[in-house]
């Protein structure tokens, strides 16, 4: 489990196919920046841009980990020569300054306005079709695996026809300590929702079917 709170921007320094052919993933050597090494051991779990990766070499300031094609499929950011925000694993022990994160990735949004309103920018992403109903004011949302408050959420249509777009403010910390000020309009990102979300949505479903 993660918290969503970024503690290092690292540096994808090279993309090594792995074997398998067009169905084999990739090895990512990642310059860990500023994230502190030490403490990690082989087998770990570091969330790279808000995917859960387990770390498989490491040394005084670096680490690898293997992607598998599925994750590729389902993420972007993690096969090209780029910077990406970095977390390891929570511990008990420590402070929950975000919300409670699993690291899997649930879709990919779309950046649609990213302009500066004061000291702070705000960030509007269109959410995949079926993230949707996981969206509230106030709710959390994870964008590129940093934890951040939904301020506001519209629908646009309905049905299949939905387009959900929903608004974030970025204080300049964020932007300072996060590579989210490298967004622009058009460009996808990595959205896993809120954990409770997604069981009250199971649990409702699954009620109202009348299998509970």
């Amino acid at each position: 489990m993660f918290t969503g709170i970024v503690a290092a921007v690292g540096k994808i320094a090279s993309v090594t196919p792995l074997e398998g052919g067009s169905f084999a993933g990739v090895r990512l050597d990642i310059h860990a920046g500023g994230l502190p090494l030490a403490d990690v051991a082989l087998g770990d779990s570091i969330a790279i841009n808000g995917a859960c990766m387990t770390v498989v070499e490491k040394d005084e300031s670096s680490f690898r980990v293997d992607v598998s094609r599925e994750s590729l499929n389902c993420t972007v950011g993690l096969d090209t020569l780029t910077e990406v925000n970095l977390e390891k694993a929570l511990t008990l022990s420590e402070r929950l300054g975000g919300h409670l994160v699993s690291g899997h990735v649930d879709g990919l949004g779309v950046v649609r306005k990213f302009e500066p309103v004061g000291e702070s920018w705000e960030l509007v992403i269109e959410a995949p079709h079926d993230l949707a109903k996981f969206l509230a004011f106030k709710g959390s949302i994870v964008v590129n695996g940093v934890s951040l408050t939904v301020n506001r959420v519209t629908d646009i249509g309905a049905g299949a026809d939905l387009v959900c777009q929903f608004s974030i403010n970025l204080i300049p910390h964020t932007i300072a300590m996060t590579t989210l000020k490298h967004l622009v309009v058009g460009v996808q990102v990595n959205l896993e929702i809120d954990l409770i979300a997604r069981y009250v949505e199971r649990m409702v479903s699954v009620g109202a079917a009348g299998k509970l």
